[in-house]
């Protein structure tokens, strides 16, 4: 155990750094995976076909290319992107873009794919005549959907979520390829430092499991909040 002693004598204080970071990431990426579901979620359920074809492209693409893929496109593409943007004007010079915010922007894109289809499902799954009482009820629209729609949709979705938490935090450790310090690439400088990578990479999944185990808690008490009916409660 001397190997996870806090100071100069272990590993302790880094790798609970590098937790503090993964759950960083992961909540980071799935507030931006939100804020994707929010936009492509109407597109899927549009009639019109343009507008659904843009959010079944999204939802198709994403999640049918690898995630690791997806991190070296942004991460590679970004950097390049953001340097052709500088020589135009006149800054020749290598920029690289933070690491965190393309691995919580590239986690959060993945993230928002599979929200999408979470909400759409949950959104359809709704009783028609619930829109109907809604409109009836002379409501606005914004009324409609934070009163009536919201919460039937969040109680439908949360299961599924729950989900989507879950591989978004496993998605994490992929972002160690950009350089970021999180568990996975803390195990892995300090189990070269050591030579003990059965011990680091065990206790990496230790974590991992720890920080399921914790999420999945958290999750089940929303779930049963939100199954009242009320979820301003």
């Amino acid at each position: 155990m001397e190997l996870l002693a806090f100071g100069n004598t272990g590993w302790g204080d880094e790798l609970f750094i590098a937790n503090l970071m993964t759950i960083a990431v992961s909540i980071t990426a799935m507030f931006i995976g939100f804020f994707f579901a929010l936009i492509f979620t109407p597109l899927k359920l549009s009639k019109n076909k343009f507008y659904n074809f843009i959010g079944n492209s999204y939802t198709t693409v994403i999640r049918g290319v690898p995630e690791l893929l997806v991190i070296y496109l942004f991460f590679f593409g970004g950097t390049g992107a953001v340097m052709y943007v500088a020589s135009i004007f006149g800054y020749n010079e290598y920029i690289e873009i933070n690491a965190f915010i393309t691995g919580a922007f590239a986690i959060g894109i993945i993230s928002g794919a599979y929200s999408t289809e979470v909400f759409r499902g949950a959104i359809q799954s709704i009783d028609k005549g619930q829109f109907e009482a809604a409109k009836t009820l002379g409501l606005s629209k914004v009324g409609q959907f934070f009163k009536i729609i919201l919460p039937q949709t969040l109680r439908l979705a949360i299961p599924n979520l729950s989900n989507v938490w879950q591989i978004t935090l496993k998605d994490t450790s992929l972002i160690s390829v950009t350089g970021l310090v999180e568990i996975m690439r803390q195990s892995y400088i300090a189990a070269g430092s050591t030579r003990d990578p059965l011990f680091f990479y065990s206790f990496a999944a230790v974590l991992y499991l720890l920080l399921t185990f914790l999420s999945m808690k958290i999750i089940n008490k929303l779930e049963v909040k939100y199954s009242r009916g009320y979820w301003w409660i």
